[in-house]
């Protein structure tokens, strides 16, 4: 299937093209649980998205705002994925805001040493049972 410039893409499709979504099926349970919304409106899944478009997407409590810069249905590499598409500023600073205060919350927190050994397990079984 060749592809005028003119021509649109799904959005679930580019979604996925971009490396957003993992999948493509991923990428469209999240525009049918309307967590994409195209030109401020909240599309289906084989709506086409067309060089211009706005997109925000809401992904694990960040929220993205896009400009479509290029259309395409093949999944790329990471490097052409960036260029086929522009963050705002203000996208990206949230973002980095909310990454941080997560970062800060979790500096407090005390890591463990993991699981109990053998040794470790039998002593709590018997302080346990009170022997």
């Amino acid at each position: 299937m060749t592809q005028n410039a003119d021509d649109g893409t799904r959005i679930d499709r580019w979604l996925w093209a971009i490396r957003l979504f993992k999948t493509r099926q991923i990428a469209a349970a999240a525009v049918k649980g309307g967590k994409v919304t195209l030109n401020g409106q909240r599309p289906k899944a084989a709506k086409l998205v067309h060089v211009g478009d706005s997109l925000v997407v809401t992904k694990e409590g960040y929220r993205h705002h896009i400009e479509v810069l290029k259309t395409g249905e093949k999944r790329v590499s990471a490097t052409i994925a960036a260029t086929m598409y522009q963050e705002s500023e203000e996208s990206l600073a949230a973002r980095e805001e909310r990454a941080a205060t997560i970062k800060a919350a979790n500096l407090g927190m005390v890591r463990g040493d993991g699981r109990p050994t053998k040794r470790d397990r039998r002593l709590l079984d018997d302080l346990k049972r009170g022997g």
